[in-house]
């Protein structure tokens, strides 16, 4: 069926509408990568601050510490100690809104590849329906499903949502590891499928911490020592990585989008150019079409005189 050019200039309209909705969340997106950004960077002191203070407190009570296992060996981001038939806990961390192309289902396919490794995944609790989706159709069943936050300001309530959900579900003291695995920025691509493991704080992750340098030559003390005070930074320690893993997930979701957006524009000008061509060239015909038309009525009217 050919165009006509109401027809070509509907379509050009309808083009040009698009684009314009495609800029519009282009700009959103860019604006929201940058305020996920901001509170990462936000937290960068104050994650190292909380990392000094556990160095502290082990330093002061575990002097000389050395552990009997081997440091934990780290590939793509994910420690690689999930041992064959051990339970293990873990959270996936993915989007709930579209536009992100494979952004669910990768991250989906690399967590449920990790934990398929140690054959026997206990409490899985995931970070939006769409990841709960594409988890449960790989065959990982959910213990429960979190919202995923639409804003920075929303991160620090879904994060306390899941330590209560943790202690809940893990007895004081458990020592099954709970894994988290996101997406996270990534350079050269918007993003890429990470994890790592939040809990226990064991042998290797206390030999790691105490390899770290002390930025002066005069390391302090923990003045009123004990429980209360490892449990403190404990608590803020798993709150920042979380929250850092939440903000990190909303920003390569956002980049995805914007990439997404870009190419999107990118469609969008090419139909553009293409259907003006067509409207122009179709309309220059409907033009000679005319003067031919006036032309050979003249000329007739000519041979009748």
């Amino acid at each position: 069926m050919s165009d006509t050019l109401e027809s070509l200039s509907r379509k050009i309209h309808g083009a040009k509408d698009l684009e314009s909705v495609v800029r519009t969340m282009k700009v959103l997106a860019a604006s929201s990568i940058g305020q996920y950004e901001k509170a990462l960077r936000s937290l960068d002191d104050y994650f190292r601050a909380v990392e000094m203070g556990l160095y502290v407190y082990f330093r002061q009570f575990k002097n000389g510490f050395e552990p009997a296992g081997k440091k934990c060996e780290k590939n793509n981001g994910v420690v690689t100690d999930i041992a064959q038939g051990l339970k293990i806990d873990a959270l996936v961390i993915g989007s709930d809104q579209g536009l992100v192309g494979q952004f669910n289902d990768a991250l989906a396919c690399f967590a449920a590849g990790k934990m398929a490794e140690s054959g026997a995944p206990e409490n899985i609790w995931a970070a939006g329906e769409r990841i709960c989706s594409c988890l449960e159709s790989m065959g990982v069943k959910t213990a429960g499903v979190f919202e995923v936050p639409g804003s920075a300001a929303a991160i620090t309530p879904l994060v306390s949502r899941i330590i209560l959900e943790f202690e809940a579900a893990r007895p004081y003291g458990a020592q099954t590891p709970l894994y988290i695995f996101y997406n996270r920025p990534a350079r050269g691509a918007a993003y890429e499928p990470c994890g790592l493991k939040l809990l226990p704080l064991d042998e290797s992750w206390l030999f790691n911490l105490m390899k770290t340098p002390w930025p002066t030559k005069k390391i302090p003390e923990v003045i009123r020592p004990g429980p209360d005070a490892l449990l403190a930074l404990v608590r803020e320690y798993i709150f920042v990585v979380l929250f850092r893993a939440c903000a990190g997930s909303l920003a390569s979701e956002n980049a995805c989008r914007l990439a997404a957006m870009q190419r999107a524009e990118k469609n969008i000008g090419e139909l553009l150019e293409e259907l003006n061509l067509s409207f122009h060239r179709l309309r220059q015909s409907s033009i000679d079409e005319e003067l031919f038309d006036v032309v050979s009525g003249f000329e007739a009217h000519g041979l009748r005189e």
